[in-house]
């Protein structure tokens, strides 16, 4: 039968079998590509920390005269929380 054919397409796949073409498919990330993605999240996740905290800072009377319910320190921890996210998912393709 080929491989192709109408009732080998109207099969559903096993999971696990398409998750481990998958694998086998992306196993040899290369080093470089590894290096520049992980790179480059982790230098986003530095430039969103520092570059947010600095705006925050110049509009923090704005901030906290408009009386809104996410005062500073939430906006600084949501900042935060994103910068370190971006970070993590560095450190993980680093890994990974």
């Amino acid at each position: 039968m080929a491989p192709n054919s109408a009732q080998s397409l109207d099969r559903q796949e096993r999971l696990t079998d398409v998750l481990k073409r998958d694998e086998a498919q992306w196993k040899d990330d290369c080093l470089p590509c590894r290096l520049t993605g992980s790179f480059a999240f982790i230098g986003l996740g530095v430039y969103s920390y520092f570059s947010g905290q600095s705006q925050l800072k110049a509009q923090e009377a704005k901030i906290l005269k408009s009386k809104s319910m996410f005062g500073m320190k939430s906006r600084q921890t949501g900042i935060t929380g994103i910068a370190l996210t971006l970070v993590g998912m560095g450190l993980w393709r680093l890994k990974n």
